[in-house]
C-alpha cells in the first residue's frame, strides 16, 4: 500500500456528493437479475467491475474523496433502511411526488424493533471501495440520516406499523440512534474516517407550500425541527475524534426533477447552529435554493460545501458566474471555510439524472478548474 495517505480531516476545495450515473452494463445486469436471467453473484460481479472502473476514473480526475457511486443501491436511502434489522421492503400506493414526475412506489416500514445488523450491505460497499482507494485517496461513505429514516417510517400507512412494536415513540428514537451509532462505529472499525449523512428532511421543511398542505395551513415546524435534530445528534454522540461527519441537505433529486423549493432561512438556526457535523453540503444551484444569507448561522468551526454546479443538467455553467457566487457566499462564511461541489449526486436513484456520463465528468473538471482559480490549488 502506498505511504501517501490523505489527511482525513483536510479541507478539500472540490467535492462530490456521492452518486454517479449507472453504466449501461450495470443497468442491463440489474434488469436481467430482476427477471431471473442471471444470478445474484453474477450481478455482484458486474457491480464490482463497474465500481473498479469508477473509482479509477475518480482518481484520474483528481478527486481526493471518492465513492462507489452507490452502484450497489437502487435508491440513495431505501437500500440502507432495508439493511437494518426490524425493517422490511414494502410497496406503497404511491411513489414520491416530484415536480412533474412520480417515482417507483418502494418504501421501508417496520417489521420489528429497529436494531443494528452486523451483516448490513453498507459494510461491503465500504470495504470494497476502501481497498480500491489504497491510501492515495479516501472513501467518504454516504448513508441517509437518522431523521430521514424516521420520516420514512411515518410516511403514509407506514406509521401504522410503528404502534405494533413501539407504544412509546421515545423508545423508537433511542433504537434508531443506537442502530445508527453501532453502524457508524462498525464502519469506523473497518477503516472509514469520513461519513456523510444525506438528509432531505430539512429540504422539505423549507418549502412553505408543502408544509401548509401537510399541516392544514398551520405552518409551524419548530417541533419537527427539534425532533430531527435530536435524532441526528443522538446517533452522533461520543464518536471517535478522528471520524469526520458531514451532511448533505437536499430538496429532492430524481430524474433531473425536484420535490421542494425554498431557502434555508426557516431551518438555518437549528440545522446550521446545532447539528453536530463538521460541514454542510448545500444546494445553491438555482433560484429555488434561496440566497446565501442563512449561512450567517454557520458556526466559525464548521465548513460549507457550496453546491453551485447542478447535477440535473449536462449544460456547463459559466465559470465567471460561479466564481462571483462563491465570493458572494464568502460574505457570510470566509473563503477558507468554503468548498465547491455539484448540488447533489448524479443519480440519487438508479434511473439517474438526464445527462451523459461524459457531461457528469465535464462538470467535475469545471469544479476543479474553478477551485484552482479561486483558492489557488
Amino acid at each position: 500500500m502506498s505511504q501517501q495517505v490523505v489527511n482525513q480531516g483536510a479541507v478539500n476545495r472540490y467535492e462530490i456528493v456521492g452518486s454517479f450515473l449507472r453504466p449501461e452494463k450495470l443497468k442491463k445486469a440489474r434488469e436481467q437479475y430482476s427477471i431471473g436471467k442471471i444470478s445474484y453473484p453474477k450481478l455482484q460481479e458486474v457491480e464490482d467491475q463497474e465500481i473498479v472502473r469508477l473509482v479509477n476514473k475518480e482518481k484520474e480526475v483528481g478527486l481526493k474523496y471518492v465513492t462507489d457511486g452507490e452502484f450497489r443501491r437502487s435508491y440513495w436511502h431505501l437500500d440502507f433502511f432495508w439493511g437494518l434489522t426490524g425493517v422490511e421492503h414494502n410497496i406503497m400506493d404511491q411513489g414520491y411526488l416530484f415536480h412533474g414526475e412520480e417515482t417507483r412506489a418502494d418504501s421501508a416500514r417496520l417489521k420489528g424493533k429497529v436494531q443494528f445488523n452486523k451483516n448490513h450491505p453498507v459494510f461491503k460497499e465500504f470495504t470494497f471501495a476502501h481497498e480500491l482507494a489504497d491510501g492515495n485517496v479516501q472513501v467518504r461513505q454516504s448513508i441517509p440520516a437518522p431523521a430521514q429514516f424516521f420520516a420514512e417510517l411515518v410516511r403514509g400507512k407506514n406509521e401504522e406499523k410503528i404502534d405494533q412494536f413501539y407504544s412509546d415513540r421515545s423508545e423508537l428514537y433511542q433504537d434508531i440512534a443506537q442502530a445508527y451509532r453501532e453502524t457508524i462505529l462498525e464502519l469506523y472499525h473497518l477503516g472509514c474516517r469520513n461519513i456523510k449523512l444525506d438528509d432531505c428532511t430539512w429540504g422539505m421543511l423549507v418549502d412553505k407550500d408543502f408544509w401548509q398542505g401537510m399541516t392544514n395551513e398551520d405552518y409551524d415546524t419548530q417541533d419537527i425541527q427539534k425532533q430531527y435534530l435530536q435524532l441526528n445528534n443522538a446517533a452522533l454522540k461520543d464518536l471517535p475524534e478522528d471520524l469526520h461527519i458531514t451532511t448533505h441537505i437536499c430538496r429532492g433529486n430524481y430524474h433531473s426533477t425536484f420535490a421542494a423549493s425554498g431557502g434555508y432561512e426557516p431551518v438555518a438556526q437549528t440545522l446550521f447552529g446545532k447539528e453536530n457535523v463538521e460541514a454542510f453540503f448545500l444546494e445553491f444551484d438555482d433560484d429555488r435554493s434561496g440566497d446565501f444569507a442563512p449561512l450567517r448561522f454557520v458556526p466559525e468551526e464548521k465548513r460549507v460545501v457550496l453546491g453551485l454546479i447542478t447535477s440535473k443538467s449536462g449544460k456547463l455553467e459559466d465559470k465567471e458566474t460561479i466564481i462571483k457566487r462563491i465570493y458572494e457566499a464568502s460574505q457570510y462564511v470566509p473563503l477558507e471555510r468554503l468548498s465547491l461541489s455539484p448540488q447533489c449526486g448524479f443519480a440519487s436513484t438508479e434511473e439517474g439524472n438526464i445527462l451523459t456520463e461524459q457531461q457528469q465528468w465535464d462538470k467535475l473538471h469545471l469544479i476543479i478548474e474553478i477551485t484552482q482559480e479561486v483558492w489557488g490549488y
